[in-house]
This record gives C-alpha cells, sequence and structure tokens, in this order.
C-alpha cells in the first residue's frame, strides 16, 4: 500500500474528503443562520429534534451500513417544506443544512457518552445529501409556492419537482456510497454500485415517500404533522435497530464459535477469518447479493468446524493437502453440527458442498465454490503477503483444470488478491 492512500486514524482518503466536505458545508450553514438569524425558530425547533430522535435511534444494516432513516425522512421533509397551515416557509438551504447539523449532532450526543460514537463517513454522507437537495430546492421554493396558488391550486407541478430532484439526490448518495464501499472493502465499483443499488432502493423509497408526505401534510396539519408521522415511524425504526442488535450478537456468537477450532489446534490461527474475509471479497467481486453474502460469511467462518471430530489432527489444518474424500468427510461433520442449531440450515448446506468437487455430478451453489477456493489457497498462503507465493497457489489452483476449483471463482479470487495484495515501492 502507498503512503497516499494509507489510512489515517483508519478512514482512507474517500472518507476524509467526504467528512471535509461536510464539515465546511456545516460550518457555512451555522455561520450564515448565526449571522441573519433562524426563520421560523418553531419550525426549525420542531424538525430539527426529529432529525435528533431519528439520529438517537440510528441503526446499522448489513453490510455494516449505518442509517437513520427517521433523521433522513424529517430532514427531508424540513427541506421539501413549502408552508405550514398555510404560511410560507422562509427557511434558505443553509439553514437546512444548520437544522440538520445541529439535530445529528444532539442525536449523536448519547451516542458518544456512552462509547457508540457514530460513523463519521455516514453522517457526513447523510448531511452532504440533504445539503445538495436543499441548495437545488429552496432556491425554487418560493415559485413553487406561487404556482400552486398559494397552497390552494394542484399540486401536480410541486410533486413533479420533488420527484425530480429527490431521485437525482438519492443517486448522488448511492454514486457515493459506492466509491466509499468500493475503496473500503476493496471491491469493484461496478460491484459497489449493485450493491447500493439493491440495499439503498426500498430504504431510499420508504424515506423519500416519508419526508415528502411530511412535507405535504404540514400543508393542513400543521406542525401535529410530525406527530402523526414520525409516531409509528419511530417505532419502526427502533423495533429494526433490536433486530439489527440481535444479528450483530448472532454473528459474533458465529465467530466465537468459528475460534473454537483454532484454540483446539485444529487449524492455523486467523484461518477461519482470512478464509472469510476472502471469501466475502470474492463474493462482491462476483456480484454476490448482499443478504447471500452474510450466509456466506457465516458459512466461511465455520467451513472447517467439522475438524473437531477428527481424534487426530491435520497438520496446520490444511484440508487441501488431505484426501479429498476426507475433505468431503470433514465437510459433512461440519454441516451436521451446523444442521443442529436448527436456525442455519441454508448454512449447512453450504458447508456441506465445499467438499464437492466442481465437476462433479452436480454442481456446488456458488459459496460452496468460493468457500473451497478461498480455504484452499489459506491452507497454502496462510497470512503470508508474498505476491510469489500468492501466484504460486494461484497457479496451483488453476492447473486443477476445473476439476476440484471453478475457474470463474479462481480468476475472481486472482483479481481480488492482486487488489489486497501491497506491491513492493
Amino acid at each position: 500500500m502507498s503512503v497516499a492512500s494509507r489510512p489515517i486514524n483508519g478512514l482512507d482518503s474517500g472518507q476524509l474528503l467526504l467528512i471535509c466536505a461536510a464539515g465546511m458545508v456545516t460550518v457555512a450553514g451555522i455561520a450564515h443562520t448565526a449571522a441573519v438569524g433562524l426563520a421560523d425558530p418553531h419550525i426549525a425547533v420542531a424538525f430539527g429534534a426529529l432529525v435528533a430522535a431519528g439520529e438517537l435511534a440510528r441503526l446499522t444494516m448489513p453490510g455494516n451500513r449505518e442509517v437513520a432513516p427517521i433523521g433522513a425522512a424529517a430532514a427531508l421533509g424540513y427541506t421539501l417544506l413549502l408552508d405550514v397551515g398555510g404560511v410560507p416557509t422562509r427557511h434558505s438551504a443553509l439553514q437546512v443544512v444548520a437544522v440538520m447539523s445541529a439535530g445529528m449532532t444532539l442525536g449523536a450526543l448519547p451516542h458518544i457518552a456512552v462509547g457508540r460514537p457514530p460513523r463519521l463517513d455516514a453522517i457526513a454522507r447523510r448531511l452532504l445529501s440533504g445539503a445538495l437537495l436543499a441548495f437545488a430546492y429552496r432556491p425554487l421554493a418560493a415559485v413553487l409556492y406561487e404556482t400552486t396558488d398559494r397552497g390552494d391550486g394542484p399540486w401536480w407541478v410541486v410533486l413533479g419537482v420533488m420527484a425530480v430532484l429527490i431521485t437525482a439526490m438519492l443517486a448522488a448518495d448511492v454514486v457515493i456510497a459506492a466509491v466509499l464501499r468500493a475503496e473500503q472493502v476493496r471491491t469493484a465499483l461496478r460491484v459497489a454500485v449493485r450493491d447500493e443499488l439493491r440495499m439503498a432502493a426500498p430504504l431510499g423509497a420508504a424515506v423519500a415517500a416519508s419526508g415528502t408526505l411530511l412535507a405535504l401534510a404540514s400543508h393542513s396539519m400543521n406542525l401535529a404533522a410530525l406527530v402523526v408521522f414520525a409516531a409509528p415511524l419511530l417505532v419502526t425504526q427502533v423495533a429494526f435497530r433490536k433486530y439489527a442488535g440481535i444479528r450483530a450478537t448472532y454473528l459474533q456468537t458465529v465467530r466465537a464459535l468459528a475460534r473454537v477450532t483454532e484454540v483446539g489446534g485444529y487449524v492455523e490461527p486467523g484461518h477461519s477469518r482470512r478464509v472469510s474475509m476472502l471469501s466475502l471479497a470474492i463474493g462482491r467481486e462476483l456480484g454476490v447479493p448482499e443478504p447471500e453474502l452474510l450466509e456466506l460469511e457465516y458459512a466461511a467462518l465455520m467451513h472447517d468446524i467439522g475438524q473437531l471430530s477428527l481424534r487426530d489432527p491435520i497438520p496446520g489444518g490444511a484440508t487441501v493437502l488431505t484426501d479429498p474424500e476426507q475433505a468431503r468427510s470433514i465437510a459433512e461433520l461440519g454441516a451436521e453440527i451446523i444442521r443442529k442449531t436448527g436456525v442455519l440450515d441454508r448454512v449447512a448446506d453450504i458447508v456441506r458442498r465445499q467438499g464437492d468437487p466442481f465437476a462433479g455430478p452436480e454442481t456446488p451453489p456458488l459459496a460452496s465454490r468460493i468457500i473451497k477456493a478461498a480455504n484452499a489457497y489459506d491452507d497454502l498462503v496462510g497470512g503470508s503477503t508474498d505476491r510469489d507465493r500468492a501466484a504460486a497457489a494461484l497457479e496451483r489452483l488453476r492447473l486443477d483444470g476445473g476439476g476440484e476449483y471453478d475457474p470463474a471463482v479462481v480468476e475472481s479470487m486472482a483479481r481480488v488478491i492482486d487488489r489486497l495484495t501491497p506491491t513492493a515501492r
């Protein structure tokens, strides 16, 4: 890794650029609002409080994506607001930025106090996405309000403008998120874009609909619209947060179980973690959907758990060097252990099929083929980052001729390893 691309305090160059940009926009928004005064203070405080509540109830989605849909919907509603109870609003785009940043900061403080600070890149992205929409929409607010005959005429033009600008904002947010993710997990940009579209489309549509309805409902319901829309959404987000916490605990449990083979001396230290990380990188390279990546991670972490049944451990735990029948037997035993949990049947099948040859009577699932190749590579290379050793291991898998290993998986793995393996500078 070159010095220029080396992370600073765990942040890569893209994250730092994003955080700096959000910081500058925030300073500009707060300074401008402090200089000219807060327009419609009661409206700003109400929406800012809802942004803070949404940020307080933020949650982590699959792929370690931090989101705050209620806060985002509140910020969107404040941006799109034309009037409250028939009285036109007067806040500027910079005031929107100031209210968003204040709400996000207040919502983050309790998390910081208990040692769970928000991810700076995630909060910066949410702020910048909202700011982009505000700078495009707020200058049009007065004109759009007049086109509705001061709130009493048809809203079709307004809705059309809202839809176009929101769509553009969501597209920009997806691109920013994909660029950051491609750099963080070292995956191809096209794969990162596809993953973000899959994950962001449903949530983005929900946030857009909620924010738009919140802005429109304020016309006739005044600020009571905040309570009417916020209460059920906050309950839903808290429920999702609890579910996300359960999933995180479950993954930690799986990781702890996977370490049993290392503690018992059946495999080399770090083997399961390395196979899991490499399998996930290959899966992303091949465009595996995000929900299936979680199953792939579980299976990769526990792919060697069947070795616990061996009376005499395999030297170094390298199943690639054992008889194929023994490797398949280990996979079968591991699948039985996993299946007894009663909740990981699909993961158990992935582990069981990892012992099957690619050119067998029935082609194993893609996840099984990925784990088989990643495990063989790590058995041969271990934690080494030597490029010559990596090249020799890949050549050995290629020479298999497609019998045991899927050539497409091996080539994808070669591209991943080429990105991950540092070059001499």
